[in-house]
């Protein structure tokens, strides 16, 4: 599928798009926790690594990504013109993720990653059993 928007107002509206703050996902994930009588969590909690939200009596950190820019392929958008940038900054992403996973780990966290389409109605039920069974330790 063609861009919607020339070069120079595709570069214009991607510059507006920040890593932090992602208030829609962010959103959705508080009103599933108060929804569930999910307590403990704490958002943006100051540590290396930026975990969206932490419970840390449990020492859970939760990252919740957006798919096109984690290289989650749950909607095979690959945009064309520029592709070999797209390509490397996902897969910087990536990299990164999976570096500060492995932080979390070796300091003894659970480290659950969400994808922005597990926030949607549909995903829900299973992304809620998901967060659930990590942080009441359920098998």
């Amino acid at each position: 599928m063609a861009d919607v928007y020339d070069k120079a107002t595709r570069s214009a509206v991607m510059q507006k798009v920040r890593s932090k703050g992602n208030k829609s996902t962010e959103k959705r994930l508080v009103a599933l926790f108060i929804e569930n009588g999910i307590s403990g969590w704490r958002r943006n909690y100051p540590v290396k690594g930026h975990p969206d939200f932490v419970f840390l009596d449990k020492k859970v950190a939760i990252f919740v990504d957006g798919c096109f820019w984690h290289g989650h392929d749950c909607r095979n958008t690959r945009p064309k013109e520029n592709e070999e940038y797209w390509v490397r900054k996902r897969e910087r992403n990536m990299r990164h993720d999976h570096e500060i996973t492995k932080i979390f780990q070796g300091r003894g966290w659970t480290v659950i990653r969400i994808w922005e389409c597990e926030l949607k109605r549909i995903n829900i039920p299973s992304t809620l059993e998901r967060i659930k069974q990590v942080i009441t330790n359920e098998k």
